[in-house]
């Protein structure tokens, strides 16, 4: 059993722990102190109004969270991930931090709009100011509800992989398992610049949204 901690306890974050427990591992949410609620105990799962309650998953401040966690999974709003997990660079010395996120400004209808680091990507700030971590990017090329149940879409999606080490990446394969990726759906597309290629392909889903709603889809590989 692995020690997840989920940084961010949003419907991305609370899908993930979801489905992590149901799979065995030890979950703890990490949400801001403002998200517990006046008089909540951080480790009470109904804390907090802004944290959706994960039956069996507790809350915890997301300092304490990356502290005792084994793998630490980045949920946060991209455009504030890079500031938020800056002060947490002790806590998540020597571990893996899976980044789920996309770093975009919202345009004037709340969908993503540009990109807050053209050229570049948040994997790669993540892992340039985090050097003593191992930064692994993948899940952010699809709705949330796909990334905890592939199966789920007519055509099977793919997960990507981009990361400087191969221990890790061989590990966060282990967790998409886990989450129901077959390993022919998970495409290891190298080190971590090459999250600047994923993290882009979120411009595509604005356009999508607005024309489908807000149903499931991935931006995935075809063979």
């Amino acid at each position: 059993m692995t020690h997840i901690g989920i940084l961010g306890a949003g419907r991305v974050g609370a899908n993930l722990a979801r489905k992590l427990s149901a799979a065995g591992h030890h979950v703890t949410l990490g949400v801001r102190e403002t998200e517990r609620g006046p008089g909540r105990s951080p480790e009470d799962p109904a804390a907090g109004t802004s944290a959706p309650a994960v039956p069996r998953v507790p809350l915890a401040d997301q300092r304490t969270t990356a502290r005792t966690a084994d793998i630490v999974i980045n949920a946060t709003p991209g455009d504030s991930s890079l500031d938020r997990l800056t002060g947490l660079r002790t806590e998540l010395a020597g571990k893996i931090l899976v980044d789920v996120s996309n770093a975009t400004r919202d345009d004037d209808d709340g969908l993503p709009g540009e990109l807050c680091y053209p050229g570049s990507s948040l994997a790669e700030k993540l892992q340039a100011t985090l050097p003593d971590t191992q930064v692994v990017k993948t899940l952010n090329t699809m709705l949330f509800m796909v990334m905890t149940a592939p199966d789920s879409l007519v055509t099977p999606p793919t997960a990507y992989l981009s990361g400087d080490d191969e221990h890790a990446k061989k590990t966060v394969t282990g967790l998409l398992g886990d989450l129901g990726w077959q390993p022919e759906r998970i495409e290891d597309l190298g080190g971590i610049t090459t999250a600047r290629a994923t993290e882009a392909m979120i411009l595509v889903v604005p356009h999508i949204l607005r024309r489908h709603g807000f149903e499931p889809f991935a931006v995935s590989l075809a063979r």
